[in-house]
């Protein structure tokens, strides 16, 4: 909010602080943090690093690796190339999207951020948008990065091309999966109030469930290991649907971005509802 006068003695008038200068202030407060900037750096040296490891194995090891791998890579080596780099990268983008709104709560900066901006729902709604756009921004540019990384490296035993039939909207899927986990990551953080709890919390979602889905019996632990939102969200990076996969990539990311909003939705009724 700020306050203006027309004239000497008048009384002040109050202005709400438009959407446009939420957004300016959040930028201004994610930018400003000195994890933000590591994080991502972190993000970047993972998902290259992991990429150009991870495929220069794959390479060697080629002759040693049995037909059935060696047929889902060349079916699919765009999912091979992106995986790599998402393998430990996507970590780095769970802890900061619970840091940034966690770390509020944690410091008591949040209730000067509501002091400032008392509608709460627009002041949660700037933050995620600016992070999202920050984290697509950066996840993409890092997932073209990846594949032209590993292509090359692939290149002799699983051609793929960025022409190639759904490779294009794979390697921007990867940017669209990891700004929809850091939305996710931040919605839980701010349901869960405490840092540590919520990065616990969102690696949990996307290391741990999982595995344990993939432990029921039957088509039970199929359907239940296919929608949960990491794995869903995680097929828009794929070129081509597998066999062993439920949903179309687009499918997949919608159950995740379903995910998403009910959590940003409990978000924000708790937020109006609880005390800072």
């Amino acid at each position: 909010m700020t306050t203006a006068t027309h004239a000497a003695g008048a009384t002040p008038v109050i202005r709400k602080a438009g959407f446009g200068r939420l957004l300016l202030s959040e930028w201004t407060k994610i930018r400003s943090v000195r994890s933000t900037v590591w994080s991502l750096v972190l993000l970047v040296i993972l998902d290259l690093g992991f990429t150009a490891l991870l495929c220069s194995l794959t390479a060697s090891q080629w002759s040693k690796t049995d037909a059935a791998s060696q047929a889902t890579i060349k079916a699919d080596p765009t999912s091979t190339i992106l995986g790599s780099g998402f393998f430990l990268s996507q970590l780095t983008v769970c802890v900061l999207g619970v840091m940034v709104i966690a770390s509020e709560y944690s410091t008591g900066m949040i209730r000067a951020s509501l002091l400032a901006v008392p509608r709460r729902v627009p002041m949660l709604a700037a933050k995620a948008v600016v992070f999202t756009a920050l984290i697509f921004v950066l996840g993409t540019v890092v997932s073209f990065a990846s594949f032209f990384i590993g292509q090359p490296i692939l290149h002799s035993k699983a051609p793929v091309s960025l022409s190639d039939p759904g490779v294009l909207r794979a390697v921007i899927g990867g940017g669209l999966y990891l700004a929809m986990l850091g939305l996710f990551a931040l919605a839980l953080g701010a349901i869960i109030r405490h840092t540590a709890a919520g990065i616990t919390g969102v690696i949990g979602f996307v290391l741990v469930l999982a595995p344990l889905a993939a432990l029921l019996p039957g088509s039970l632990g199929k359907h239940v290991h296919a929608y949960l939102p990491s794995e869903a969200g995680q097929l828009i990076a794929k070129a081509h649907q597998a066999n062993s996969d439920l949903l179309t990539p687009w499918q997949g990311f919608g159950v995740f971005a379903i995910w998403t909003a009910v959590l940003l939705v409990i978000a924000s009724v708790q937020l109006r509802s609880r005390d800072a």
